[in-house]
């Protein structure tokens, strides 16, 4: 079975990435803000897991011991952007960390491909730095925060970044992983602050897109919303199909979507199946045959979140029951393990 990695994480060198910066840069104290509150007062994790030796010689190692054909990187501090508050920090950083993925990995082996970080509190300035990486430096689309923005990403404010993601025919990908803001910020175990986190802030934002047309309205963009799992998707699915059909929205502007007699499931997987609108999952989840009988086996990709909570052996196993799962068809396996990663972000192979 062939495997591509959907959603794994470099470690920042900011020591690196600061010498991409500006020569008047003013020393900030951090290139990006921490990620949240929460993430200081965490006991213990596995071992072996959110290790800060990683680099490329780590990374491939990695990969060839799971047998990963290729993988695409996501930042780890980095997830806070959207809590930058400053326009042109926000827009150096984000092109300082650009650059410094682009001459650490991507010219360092064709297994590694990126998403790049652009400055959507600026969003003309956002629209430039997405046409600059994937232009220029190969990446193939740009990841989207969850949180820290001063509105959901279904707001007008952003659609000039989508009709340029449109133009470019690129993924964006929403990923989570920065959890104040959510309701959560006087919760005092960490535990549900990270388990409700990631899914709160793709959902939020999942009917923010959809409901505003963000799908229909730049259709050649392809859309990804990554680690929170496939629960979260199979709620929204099913509450957002019940308000739908109870609470018909005004809608003299026909902004809005889908239309009111139109069923929101089978919006959903229209645009799944048009290729359009993917979902980051892991090996080991309960609900995937389930999420695969409703939403289709083309919906799924796989992602090991490597190096964060997990270690190549819980990699490894999380690989192993998903493909034993006799719930789940072979076609369907294929898909998750690398076709929908491939169409997801325009792949070639590495090989």
């Amino acid at each position: 079975m062939r495997i591509i990695d959907g959603d794994g994480h470099v470690v920042e060198d900011f020591a690196a990435i600061e010498k991409h910066l500006p020569h008047d840069w003013p020393g900030a104290r951090g290139l990006f803000p921490p990620l949240d509150h929460f993430h200081n007062f965490v006991g213990q994790t596995p071992p072996g897991s959110f290790r800060r030796d990683v680099g490329p010689r780590e990374w491939i190692e990695f990969l060839d011991d799971l047998g990963i054909e290729s993988t695409v990187l996501y930042p780890t501090w980095g997830l806070a952007y959207g809590r930058i508050f400053h326009y042109d920090w926000a827009i150096a950083a984000t092109r300082a960390y650009n650059n410094w993925i682009h001459d650490t990995y991507l010219t360092n082996s064709p297994r590694f491909q990126a998403v790049a970080l652009i400055p959507m509190q600026d969003p003309p300035e956002a629209v430039k730095e997405l046409r600059r990486a994937v232009r220029e430096l190969g990446f193939c689309g740009a990841m989207l925060p969850s949180t820290g923005l001063p509105d959901h990403l279904g707001a007008k404010i952003y659609w000039p970044v989508y009709e340029e993601a449109d133009r470019l025919g690129c993924a964006l990908a929403v990923h989570g992983g920065s959890h104040s803001g959510l309701g959560l910020d006087t919760m005092n175990v960490y535990s549900p602050v990270h388990g409700l986190g990631h899914p709160m802030g793709l959902v939020i934002n999942f009917g923010g897109m959809l409901f505003n047309g963000v799908f229909d309205r730049f259709p050649h963009a392809r859309y990804g919303f990554m680690e929170g799992g496939v629960a979260w998707v199979l709620m929204a699915e099913e509450r957002f199909q019940r308000a739908h059909q109870t609470h018909i929205q005004y809608n003299p502007r026909r902004e809005l979507t889908p239309a009111w007699d139109v069923n929101v499931t089978d919006y959903i997987r229209k645009h799944i199946a048009d290729g359009r609108l993917f979902f980051g999952c892991e090996g080991d989840e309960p609900m995937m045959a389930q999420a695969i009988r409703i939403l289709g086996g083309g919906a799924f990709v796989y992602s090991s979140d490597f190096p964060h909570e997990v270690n190549n052996e819980t990699c490894k196993h999380e690989i192993d029951e998903f493909l034993n799962n006799p719930e789940i068809a072979m076609p369907d396996k294929e898909g998750v393990m690398f076709r929908n990663a491939q169409r997801f972000y325009g792949l070639k192979s590495a090989t």
